[in-house]
This record gives C-alpha cells, sequence and structure tokens, in this order.
C-alpha cells in the first residue's frame, strides 16, 4: 500500500490551509500542493491593498453567515467549527498578531500581505508539505483505491485523497474536473464589482467619498448602505460592492445595465430632506448655494447636483423657488444613474458560482458523491461581501477539508 498521498490543486489561501492542516494532523501522510502557476498565494499578496485582509472581527457565526450571498447556510455549522477566532489564534500561536480596524477587518500588524505569505509557506515547510509550481491538474480518475491524476507536465500521480481548491474564475481545470466527476456546476459569474456610470454629476468627483449612502437597484429589493466611493469610471466602496454581491446573478443576467438609486444623505428621508432645505432657505437667505450644504455631503458632490436640479451654484437661497427645492431635495436623496457595465474591484477577483452546495458535506468538505474528493475555496458556489469574509471561508473549509484528508475530522 505504502505512504498515505493527499494531493491538493491549488496553492492559494484554502489549498496551502488545508495542506498544512492535513500534514499537521497526520505526519505520515504525504501532502502535495500542485499550484499551475508560478506564483503560490498570489490573491493573498495582492489583498486589502497588499495590507492582506485575513478576517473579519465576527466571532458570532450566526451573524457570520449573513455576510455570505450564497452559502450562509451551508457554513454555519462550519463557522462552529473554524471561525474567525481560530483563524486570528492560529496566526498568532505562529508568530502573526493580527489587528482589527473600525469597521472590522482585521490586519497584520505588520500592514504586510507578506507577512501572512511567509508564514503560510513557513508553516507548510515545516509541516512537511510539498509544493509544486508551474503544474496543474488536467484529470483526475477514481480508482479503487483513490485517484489517479494527469498533472500538465504529462506525468501521471496517485492519491488516496484530493481536494480541489482551484478557485472560482471559469476556466480552471477544478470545475471541470469535478463536472467530469459528476458534479453540477453553478456557472460562476463576477461578485464583487464596481459600476460604470457616465454621468456629468459625477465628472472630476474621482476620490471624493461620501461615509454613509443607501444604494439600491430599480425594480429588485436589493439595497445596501455604506461608504461610497466616486471613481474615474463610476462608482465603488462598501455601499456598491455589497449591492454586487447580493446582486451578482440579477446584475449578470440583466447585462450590466440597469438604474442605480442613490441616497447621498440617508440621515434624512425624502420629507426631512425637504424641511432641511426649506430651513436653510429660511435661515440663510443671502448664502449662496454653492458656498454651502446644509447635509452635509462633500461641497464639490454638492456644487454637481445643483445644476441637475436646475440651480446655479451663484444663486442665493432666497431666490430658490419651491419646485427647484423639490428638484434639489430629489437629486440628494433619490439620485438616479444609469450603469452601463462593470469593473473589477482591484485584483481581488470573487464569483459567485462554482460547486453546487447540496453535492458538499460541510463537515469535513468532502463530496457527498465522489468519497475522498473535497473541495474548499472559491471553487464551491460560496461567496462573502468585501471585509475579509472569503478569506474566512477559505481557512474555514481548508481547516475541515485538511482534517477530514487526515482522518481527524472536526467534531
Amino acid at each position: 500500500m505504502g505512504q498515505r498521498q493527499a494531493i491538493i490543486a491549488g496553492g492559494g489561501a484554502a489549498g496551502f490551509f488545508a495542506a498544512i492542516a492535513c500534514a499537521e494532523a497526520d505526519p505520515d501522510c504525504a501532502v502535495t500542493i500542485y499550484e499551475a502557476t508560478a506564483h503560490p498565494l498570489a490573491k493573498v499578496k495582492v489583498s486589502g491593498g497588499g495590507r492582506c485582509n485575513v478576517t473579519h472581527a465576527c466571532f458570532d457565526p450566526r451573524e457570520l453567515v449573513k455576510r455570505y450571498p450564497r452559502g450562509g447556510r451551508e457554513l454555519l455549522g462550519a463557522f462552529h467549527r473554524w471561525q474567525p477566532r481560530d483563524t486570528a489564534e492560529w496566526f498568532e500561536a505562529r508568530g502573526v498578531a493580527l489587528k482589527t480596524e473600525k469597521d472590522g477587518r482585521m490586519f497584520p500588524v505588520t500592514d504586510s500581505s507578506q507577512t501572512i505569505v511567509d508564514c503560510l509557506q513557513g508553516a507548510a515547510t515545516q509541516a512537511g508539505v510539498r509544493l509544486v509550481l508551474r503544474t496543474g491538474l488536467k484529470t483526475a480518475v477514481k480508482t479503487a483505491r483513490g485517484f489517479q491524476v494527469a498533472l500538465t507536465t504529462g506525468e501521471v500521480v496517485d492519491c488516496d485523497r484530493l481536494l480541489l481548491a482551484t478557485g472560482g474564475n471559469k476556466s480552471n481545470a477544478g470545475l471541470e474536473i469535478a463536472a467530469r466527476l459528476g458534479h453540477t456546476i453553478e456557472p460562476p459569474v463576477p461578485s464583487l464589482f464596481t459600476f460604470h456610470i457616465d454621468d456629468p454629476r459625477l465628472k472630476e468627483l474621482a476620490g471624493i467619498s461620501v461615509e454613509e449612502a443607501v444604494t439600491a437597484v430599480r425594480g429588485t429589493t436589493l439595497k445596501e448602505r455604506g461608504p461610497l466611493l466616486v471613481t474615474h469610471w463610476g462608482l465603488s466602496g462598501p455601499a456598491v460592492l455589497k449591492l454586487s454581491a447580493w446582486g451578482a446573478r440579477a446584475l449578470h443576467d440583466c447585462g450590466y445595465r440597469f438604474t442605480l438609486l442613490v441616497n447621498w444623505a440617508p440621515a434624512f428621508n425624502a420629507e426631512a430632506l425637504r424641511a432641511e432645505l426649506e430651513r436653510a432657505r429660511a435661515a440663510n437667505p443671502k448664502k449662496q448655494l454653492g458656498t454651502w450644504c446644509p447635509v452635509g455631503l462633500p461641497l464639490r458632490l454638492w456644487e454637481k447636483l445643483l445644476p441637475a436640479a436646475g440651480l446655479k451654484p451663484d444663486t442665493t437661497w432666497a431666490t430658490v423657488p419651491a419646485a427647484a427645492l423639490r428638484a434639489l431635495a430629489a437629486q440628494v436623496g433619490e439620485g438616479e444613474f444609469a450603469v452601463t457595465g462593470k469593473s473589477m474591484f482591484k485584483e481581488e477577483f470573487v464569483t459567485c458560482g462554482g460547486v453546487r452546495l447540496s453535492e458538499v458535506d460541510f463537515k469535513t468538505m468532502e463530496s457527498r458523491l465522489v468519497p475522498g474528493l473535497h473541495f474548499a475555496g472559491e471553487v464551491i458556489d460560496v461567496d462573502g461581501i468585501t471585509g475579509g469574509f472569503n478569506f474566512q471561508a477559505a481557512w474555514t473549509g481548508g481547516w475541515l477539508a485538511g482534517r477530514a484528508m487526515a482522518g481527524r475530522p472536526a467534531a
């Protein structure tokens, strides 16, 4: 029979975490990661603007699962076995302290993703994991013992356990192998993305942000609240990214052409907004509109909304007719923007889609159809909103899969 062999396809966050968990739980098992590119942990390296948003300080699994547009229900039990607190302790036990920012995102105190990359590579080496670069999987066939795997180099290898952690993009071999072994693949579509909007109200405002805005997609129930950022090509920031995650399928189906509704001042409802502007007019009749915004918007943004309501920045408040005031309130509280496309959010490409959730046992991340086959990371139809949630799903799935592959599943 010889030594037990575990093969991991994909040298990303989930693949490394699984390999380490497997090798540490069963030192007699030979664990090999095959990474198709020359760059293992590439996404870890670029995430969080190069700082690596490792996880999120949300330690209640029932709250945590609310951050996953797809897979939340399945992850509930998994997060009871491995959650952000376990992730933080795992890294701290290996000399990497994490810090929590005010929005809950957790980063290494070094503010460098290289710290996380070095930690994972060091832990893998120490556990005896073998890493083979520039080598992907072409096919995998079920055998009596486990699997016969054909590599892109032409080599054929056998293993007892196989983990597919090849990520979420649709051209990856992991999804093809899973499909050939009988799995249903939910078609991958982008999840975290920014919106293309060509509108005079946003011109020359790139870099301007509003700390709290409410965004919605007309004709749907999609609605989000959070910081909103104007970019060179449209709108971004959490209020858009969260909308793109929850609406991934719907927005894909309409070809990324839809009407975005924006409330730039959600502290006010429509009625309160009009009342506030009327109050401003009464209190400051001689002031020019463009010199001051009574509802706390950045002045440059306010100046762009005025002409959209048919008003000039040098108009004095006293001369604003009631109809124009209502139009201005609508621009602030119920702005309509035509979205004409999307852009990937930085390099953090996230997809929804992948191996169907019902075909995976989330206690062990093992296939319900093919014994000995496991999945972790974005190859499954799981995705989170921005903020460290996708990495947490990778750490959790990787740990559970690795333990199970070593014959020591989490209780």
